[in-house]
């Protein structure tokens, strides 16, 4: 494994490098710079704008330019933001690449909850007009135009119904008075959440080792109990009315990409889920008269969740860059809507930052997933 691991890393930064190369000199070839964008003030002399290129480096040859920014990003300096000059690039990533993670890692997560058992029930339970009306349903929310149907998710449940925000991070006016900042409250809601969690799965492991009569109960409070804790810490610090105001623009996007990424999810397990029925360990385990729950729980359903664990990994992998639509019409500031501004503006630093992380990402996720093989099939070894 430990080899393993060594020659995919080696691998993964030989990636990563190829990947920036490519997309620093994609960008760079871009019309103009941003020194050019301020040339369409007629109030600012060309002697400025020679001397603002020169400041930003945008005189040098691009292959000095790009050779400074490998050298730098490798010793943790991504540089500064054209567009938010002097901030750095690093402080703008790490400000705005959890949300972007939090809604989608939320919206992959409960999806492939859902979808899972949804997929692997209907396999099980074929026929009839509920398997016929979910397949149709998933089918739609898989193939839906993603900017209609969020369009059309805003208009019911902001527009119509005034249930929720249309889009943006918070409400200003609700912060005017704010003890601390909306970033520090947001890291306080990952944490509390990541808190209970720990919990939740904690207790789920703990039932599983208890006897059937009594893990029903432990579940029950295994979800309660950080659920109750993480209410009472809000109610507490008194920040809880922030943290709602987060969490009310945070619904409708996470709502928006569950309900699309589930009909995905559905159908792979139904899929897989059938294929795996059909094998000879399934017929064996009916024969030996194991509980149909066992048999749909514990050699079938798992088998089945190999494709299924492979578009989850990927699915969060590569939503960084998948999410740019979503962010935007959302007003969601999150990396995605960084990267689609600062290829606007041409802010190259910003934009290299930016899809950096997506590379990044996007090797984890390929990683994570030949790692979880092991767990899920005894028969996968490195």
């Amino acid at each position: 494994m430990w080899k393993f691991l060594g020659k995919r890393l080696l691998q993964m930064l030989i990636t990563l490098l190829l990947f920036q190369t490519a997309t620093y000199f994609l960008l760079d070839a871009q019309p103009g710079d941003i020194a050019d964008l301020l040339a369409l003030n007629p109030d600012i002399p060309p002697a400025e704008r020679d001397r603002l290129r020169a400041q930003l480096g945008l005189d040098r040859p691009p292959v000095e330019r790009f050779v400074n920014y490998i050298f730098n990003f490798y010793r943790g300096n991504l540089g500064v933001s054209f567009q938010e000059y002097p901030r750095p690039v690093i402080d703008i990533i790490k400000e705005r690449l959890p949300r972007t993670v939090v809604l989608f890692l939320t919206a992959s997560l409960v999806s492939f909850w859902a979808g899972f058992v949804t997929g692997k029930i209907l396999a099980w339970k074929r026929g009839g007009w509920i398997e016929y009306t979910a397949t149709i349903t998933g089918v739609t929310l898989y193939t839906v135009f993603t900017p209609w149907f969020a369009l059309m998710m805003i208009w019911l449940f902001a527009v119509t119904l005034n249930w929720l925000p249309a889009g943006k991070f918070l409400d200003p006016l609700k912060w005017l008075d704010a003890p601390i900042s909306a970033n520090e409250v947001f890291t306080r809601m990952i944490t509390s959440a990541f808190v209970g969690l720990v919990v939740m799965f904690l207790g789920f492991w703990l039932s599983n080792r208890m006897p059937r009569r009594s893990r029903p109960a432990v579940r029950l409070l295994s979800f309660l109990v950080p659920l109750g804790g993480i209410l009472l810490y809000w109610r507490l610090n008194g920040l809880g009315f922030y943290a709602w105001d987060i969490l009310r623009h945070l619904i409708l996007p996470v709502l928006t990409v569950t309900l699309i990424a589930y009909g995905g999810t559905m159908l792979l397990t139904r899929t897989s889920m059938l294929e795996t029925l059909r094998e000879d360990y399934i017929l064996t385990a009916r024969a030996k008269g194991l509980p149909e729950k066992d048999i749909r729980d514990k050699h079938a359903a798992r088998n089945a969740l190999l494709p299924v664990w492979t578009s989850l990994v990927f699915s969060i992998g590569g939503s960084v860059s998948g999410g740019i639509i979503t962010e935007t019409i959302f007003s969601w500031p999150g990396i995605g809507l960084t990267l689609l501004n600062a290829s606007l503006v041409a802010d190259i630093p910003l934009a290299m930052g930016a899809l950096t992380m997506i590379g990044v990402l996007t090797l984890v996720s390929h990683l994570v997933a030949d790692i979880g093989y092991v767990f899920l099939d005894p028969r996968i070894r490195y």
